[in-house]
């Protein structure tokens, strides 16, 4: 009976008991975070908290009733852990809250630029601070080359924050003079024709790394599903996968690859002004973009200014592109094209790299006729010999049906280092197969082998973890489902050329397989793994 009655006094009793022992916990949470601020303010102003009463008569009382609540008191690990988790490098908080600045402004324009397409942008600089500058200068890539000033990072760094107000000033009062850009030549392809780089000084980069930003917060509502290049959560596989699923879902189909003949060195600049002043009429926005056109270009000490074209290298660059390919093959194939044909048609575009995939073959033939007028329009010129039609339909389904699987069938044609082919798949179904395309294969072999030609006299050591680096950045790329064969040649062929070159090292310092054996037990190189699912 005492029971009974006494029970559910009881149980409020103990619910009552934890509601206390939680506000006991608030309190000593609240007060730990008071003091935790109140201990930085005092070392940024050289004060001792200690001697300066920091723990008053309050604190205590309180934490001697936590004590005795039996809850964490200032002296326990809960507690000190909880400080240290709070006490952040002001560095780090600073950044962290420019971070966030930032990333509202650029959600406001993308909303406003969404909710508007049609609108075009009249002020945009006045979201330029030295906060945005700071972000810009975070997302610039530091270790890059330098450019025609010489300063690199390191050296920037040491008055950072005058030379980004600095930048900042100049950015908007129309005083900022775009250097030119160093020009180096790098190979491309298997052959003897190079690719120009255009590398602008490690302020240039700032400030392009600025204005991309406001205008990428802009394009990014604008641009379609179908363009992959330098954008935002896009990657060169995506496009891959896009690719292959238009494929499968067409059977095939006709394959219309495009190649532009030297795109960024004929951007015509009347064109990217008008094109881009549709959506921003930016003052300082469009001045800067037409400096950085009109930037001068230096090659061998020698300074080129060139009428057309914009440095591929450059942070602005891509957008720029993008921008440019939106409107003239994005949007018109897009409104003109595809509303006229009479099957089904998709176009995967990866900056530069386009490929259109169509059901009917008269379809494709027709666009092969007027897509040169199209471009000779906007001052573009196609390759004669790589924009071409391929037929790329599924076999028939009993043709070669005990064929090998994954062996090579049909037709193929290549993107983005990609060789696409039908083949049979374990079920014995036609699917389309992507493996390492031939001139990307053997440049990367070949590449590797210079690479430990010219360094054979590193240690041992220094070669390991440059090939490594090396072999990691193959597999990441090209470590796709059914490509596993060609990743593994590449693997097997830096181990000769290791072997080769260690040998050479000396006339007496021949290395056996048995020698080769036990180094690489010893320095293992990564070997293909899981392969992606693009």
């Amino acid at each position: 009976m005492d029971g009974n009655r006494h029970g559910p006094t009881g149980s409020w009793a103990r619910a009552l008991a934890g509601v206390a022992r939680r506000q006991h916990v608030r309190m000593g949470i609240t007060w730990e975070r008071g003091r935790a601020q109140g201990l930085r303010a005092a070392r940024r102003n050289g004060r001792d908290s200690e001697q300066q009463g920091g723990r008053g008569s309050e604190p205590s009382e309180r934490s001697n009733t936590s004590e005795e609540a039996g809850e964490p008191t200032r002296g326990t690990l809960r507690s000190k852990g909880l400080r240290r988790d709070m006490e952040l490098p002001e560095g780090k908080m600073d950044e962290a809250s420019d971070s966030e600045t930032i990333s509202t402004r650029l959600q406001q324009i993308a909303e406003l630029a969404k909710r508007a397409p049609q609108m075009s942008f009249t002020t945009l600089a006045h979201h330029l601070d030295i906060r945005w500058m700071r972000e810009a200068y975070r997302l610039t890539r530091k270790n890059g080359a330098v450019g025609v000033d010489g300063v690199n990072a390191k050296d920037y760094e040491q008055e950072l924050d005058s030379n980004l107000a600095s930048l900042l000033e100049r950015l908007k009062a129309g005083t900022y003079r775009a250097p030119p850009v160093r020009r180096v030549h790098i190979p491309k392809g298997s052959g003897k024709e190079t690719r120009p780089i255009g590398i602008p000084t490690l302020e240039d980069k700032v400030a392009q790394r600025a204005i991309a930003m406001l205008m990428e917060a802009v394009y990014e509502q604008d641009f379609l599903d179908c363009s992959h290049g330098f954008r935002p959560k896009r990657s060169p596989l995506g496009a891959i996968a896009r690719l292959r699923e238009h494929l499968m879902e067409l059977k095939g189909g006709v394959v219309l690859e495009i190649d532009f003949r030297k795109f960024f060195d004929t951007l015509d600049h009347g064109h990217i002004r008008s094109i881009v002043s549709q959506r921003v009429r930016d003052g300082v926005v469009t001045r800067l973009i037409g400096k950085w056109l009109n930037a001068g270009v230096m090659e061998d000490g020698r300074l080129s200014i060139p009428e057309a074209g914009t440095p591929q290298g450059g942070v602005i660059s891509p957008l720029l592109a993008n921008i440019y390919l939106h409107t003239v093959l994005d949007m018109w194939f897009a409104k003109e094209v595809r509303p006229r044909l009479s099957g089904r048609a998709y176009l995967v575009r990866f900056a530069d790299d386009a490929v259109m995939v169509f059901e009917c073959e008269h379809d494709a033939r027709r666009v092969m006729e007027v897509l040169p007028k199209r471009c000779r329009k906007y001052g573009l010129t196609l390759h004669p010999e790589k924009t071409k039609l391929v037929q790329f339909r599924r076999p028939p389904f009993n043709q070669e049906k005990k064929g090998p699987v994954g062996k090579r069938r049909w037709t193929s044609f290549d993107m983005l280092g990609f060789t696409h082919y039908w083949a049979r798949s374990r079920r014995g179904n036609w699917v389309v197969f992507r493996k390492t395309a031939k001139n990307r294969l053997a440049r990367t072999i070949k590449g590797i082998g210079q690479w430990l030609r010219s360094n054979r006299h590193w240690s041992i050591r220094e070669q390991h973890q440059m090939l490594r680096r090396k072999l990691d950045g193959h597999f990441s790329y090209f470590g796709i489902v059914g490509n596993s064969r060609q990743l593994w040649r590449v693997w097997q062929a830096v181990i000769y050329a290791w072997r080769r070159w260690l040998s050479r090292r000396s006339q007496s310092g021949s290395v056996s397989w048995a020698k080769m054996k036990r180094l690489l037990e010893r320095f293992p190189l990564p070997k293909p793994g899981r392969y992606k699912l693009a």
